[in-house]
């Protein structure tokens, strides 16, 4: 206890008292960001007691919205992207950050139309995100002239994504290529004639 007072000049009940506060606001912030795992014991108390629990679900389940199922993209422009901002029920709801396409749709309260961050949704949200912007004009996916500690902040953007969503796509330029009568992509500086 000792030891305590000496590296921190707290008392130890204060000290334990901070880190204790401490690890409280870490739960809290990180459970904001990451669904938890439920304890075993209570994934078993929820299976014993899904009977009962099933016919309540299937008639809020009608009433709510259906996710649409995690579909892969593949390469896709920034133009196409904005079909996915939550305005077509039928469509996953989806993000980019650093050109990486997420599928954030189990997210539509957040995301989706009315929700806080709506305006990400469809668009690659990067420096945004890095700024820690509502601005429209921040609503792209060009991150140069951020600095160090911004890019930290979209870094660790980035990691929660990696985390929570699945990955679905990136985002190409329209300038780097356009599709030929045959659906393969050439460089657009290149004739087609092979000339």
């Amino acid at each position: 206890m000792d030891t305590v007072t000496t590296y921190t000049g707290l008392s130890p009940a204060a000290f334990f008292t901070i880190l204790a506060l401490m690890c409280v606001v870490y739960k809290t912030v990180c459970s904001m960001f990451v669904d938890p795992e439920p304890p075993e014991d209570l994934k078993n108390k929820l299976i014993s007691s899904s009977a009962a629990a099933s016919a309540a679900t299937a008639a809020n389940f009608s009433n709510q919205t259906v996710i649409p199922e995690t579909v892969q993209l593949g390469e896709v422009t920034e133009h196409e992207l904005r079909a996915y901002d939550g305005s077509d029920p039928n469509k996953p709801l989806l993000m980019a950050i650093k050109g990486q396409i997420y599928d954030v749709s189990r997210s539509r309260m957040f995301y989706g139309p009315g929700g806080p961050y709506a305006m990400f949704a469809g668009r690659d949200a990067s420096r945004a995100l890095a700024l820690m912007s509502f601005d429209p004009q921040d609503l792209t996916g060009n991150i140069e002239g951020l600095s160090d500690s911004e890019l930290e902040v979209l870094q660790d953007w980035e990691y929660k994504f990696m985390e929570k969503y699945v990955k679905v796509g990136q985002i190409v330029s329209e300038q780097t290529s356009k599709p030929t009568k045959n659906g393969d992509k050439v460089p657009e500086n290149q004739n087609h004639d092979g000339a």
